[in-house]
């Protein structure tokens, strides 16, 4: 197994840089995931508040809003831990 080079001075060569960025352009897709996840579950509660034909499942559209809430937290949370976890490993 080769050792690492812990010289913080060199500059990283073009095949950790790339790898680098393919890590930071998946977290940004996990991130797109998580947001499309909320606009499906959040468009969906609003729906059921809106349309007459679903009145008997009000209370189900109304977790789905709340629901829907938390995983836009979490993916916003993810994003900016990877983030951090990226920023401060390289």
């Amino acid at each position: 197994m080769p050792e690492k080079n812990k010289d913080e001075n060199k500059p990283l060569i073009t095949r950790d840089w790339l790898a680098i960025e393919r890590t930071k352009l998946a977290n940004e897709r996990t991130f797109l995931a998580y947001f499309r996840t909320f606009l499906v579950i959040l468009g969906t509660g609003v729906t059921i508040l809106k349309l007459e034909f679903f009145s008997d499942l009000k209370s189900y559209g109304i977790i789905l809003i709340i629901v829907s809430a938390f995983i836009l937290c979490i993916g916003i949370f993810r994003l900016f831990k990877v983030r951090r976890t990226i920023r401060n490993h390289y």
